[in-house]
């Protein structure tokens, strides 16, 4: 269990993540009088290959695995060579200063057969990361397309991170870093080049969408946590999505 620097940001993972299970729905859970965790939804978007999968390996599981997609089978508890289908859940808890926060993050299909399945994934997601390539233009035009959808039907006060992924392959860069960054200003996200390859930024925003989030405040005479757990068989996303 690393602990992890970034800046002045005082961050470590502090739990096992479990994947491709329902979430249980935390309101606030009281670790200690001083340190609260507060429970976020986030959903992953962009292009198939793009390497959103990859990325969520790499940062609840420390894993990179060489898939022929570049992505998971969502209807399968273990990775494999098949395309996303649906969405995988997967969950990772982290300290961030004097809070804990949870991850609830939703990875989602690339394929555009499956465009229609997403508001249900991002509408209540208090963060969201774009994932584009950046060996393909193409990966980049689509993830802009996904930014304005989420602008006129996400939630307003959704934190948003446009990232580049497949950094390491930078003799076969298409999109500059320059030219995603002035897009995110313009559009109020925040930007970085990831690899998950390499694990480069991967961990970074993360814990920067966690800088970014409100903080809830302990309520006074705390009362523990609110769990509204999902059904035993729900090991996977609804059958419209397998």
């Amino acid at each position: 269990m690393a602990t992890i620097g970034h800046n002045n940001l005082n961050a470590k993972l502090v739990g096992p993540s479990t994947p491709f299970r329902f979430p249980l729905f935390l309101s606030q859970n009281f670790v200690s009088d001083d340190l609260f965790l507060s429970s976020f939804p986030q959903v992953l978007l962009g292009d198939m290959g793009a390497g959103k999968s990859s990325l969520v390996l790499r940062f609840v599981k420390g894993q990179f695995l060489e898939f022929q997609n570049d992505d998971i089978d969502k209807t399968l508890s273990f990775p494999s060579r098949e395309s996303t289908i649906g969405a995988a859940f997967f969950s990772q808890t982290l300290a961030v200063n004097d809070a804990t926060v949870k991850f609830e993050i939703w990875d989602t299909a690339g394929q555009e057969r499956y465009h229609s399945l997403a508001p249900m994934y991002y509408r209540g997601a208090a963060a969201a990361i774009i994932v584009y390539d950046i060996t393909s233009l193409d990966s980049f035009t689509r993830a802009k397309k996904w930014v304005q959808e989420l602008q006129k039907q996400g939630n307003p006060n959704m934190v948003m991170a446009l990232a580049g992924n497949k950094a390491d392959l930078e003799d076969k860069r298409k999109v500059t870093a320059e030219e995603a960054r002035v897009y995110a200003e313009e559009n109020g996200l925040f930007f970085m080049e990831t690899s998950a390859k390499t694990a480069s930024n991967v961990n970074d925003i993360f814990y920067e969408i966690a800088k970014r989030l409100p903080r809830a405040q302990p309520a006074q005479n705390p009362t523990g946590m609110v769990l509204v757990d999902r059904p035993a068989e729900g090991t996977r996303a609804a059958s419209c999505c397998s």
